[in-house]
């Protein structure tokens, strides 16, 4: 499993922002894709017992931002593990591969200046 460094994500929003008001909707949707690919992704990487933690990976949107992960209340220790079981990574190995093309998104939208 990689260590994120989310310090690019806010360099990135701070690049948009300078593109321009133009550059925040292109923005917008290039982060709903790559959330609903990270939770496509997780839902399939997941392991299946009973189905629940699959089935409750989802996505909330909020502008610029997003977030991808389980309601249920074990997901943090399948993804991680414990003292007791070894991990099952399901959304980070997610993230790792839909992590390249969201930033070759943002960083054309940021080269375009928000225009097409």
């Amino acid at each position: 499993m990689s260590a994120w460094d989310f310090s690019e994500f806010d360099a990135l929003s701070a690049d948009l922002t300078a593109a321009g008001a133009a550059a925040v909707p292109r923005a917008r949707t290039a982060v709903a894709k790559a959330a609903a690919d990270v939770q496509a992704r997780a839902q399939i990487a997941a392991p299946v017992d009973t189905g629940f933690l699959q089935g409750s990976i989802s996505t909330t949107n909020r502008g610029l931002e997003a977030e991808v992960g389980p309601t249920a209340h074990y997901g943090v220790y399948v993804e991680m593990g414990t003292s007791r079981m070894a991990p099952q990574p399901y959304l980070f190995p997610a993230l790792d591969v839909v992590a390249p093309g969201f930033v070759d998104a943002i960083e054309q939208i940021i080269d375009l200046g928000g225009t097409r």
